[in-house]
């Protein structure tokens, strides 16, 4: 038992460490933001300087959905795989097994996200 709590102490102490850096921050901006809840600098436009006119919302273009999709794809695939080579040499022979279902998973995931890549008319 003593074994385990020794190797999540690191993990401990981070979690420790970003709510005692957390709690801090939040309650004093929380008590030097101001309090009023109509200012009028509040709804100024701030980006360039020119008054919004017409709707705020337009239809926005899906073409790029197919390229974010393998971007996230990827990051993940990355991310896992990176994770299970570090480990590689500590893990028994059948763990590969679990590793090959998810880059099946994966390339499943990315053949759709070519396929959509293909298409014109994305949603």
């Amino acid at each position: 038992m003593g074994e385990v709590a020794g190797s999540y102490s690191t993990v401990l102490l981070m979690f420790g460490f970003a709510a005692g850096a957390t709690a801090p921050a939040l309650l004093i901006s929380r008590m030097i933001s101001p309090r009023s809840g109509d200012n009028p600098v509040k709804y100024l436009p701030m980006e360039c300087g020119q008054v919004p006119k017409g709707e705020g919302r337009t239809h926005f273009m899906m073409q790029y959905y197919a390229y974010i999709l393998m971007f996230v794809v990827f990051d993940v695939m990355a991310i896992f795989l990176y994770a299970w080579g570090g480990t590689i040499l500590h893990l028994p022979k059948t763990a590969t097994l679990p590793v090959i279902a998810f880059l099946g998973i994966m390339f499943a995931a990315m053949s759709f996200a070519l396929y959509q890549s293909r298409r014109r008319d994305i949603w």
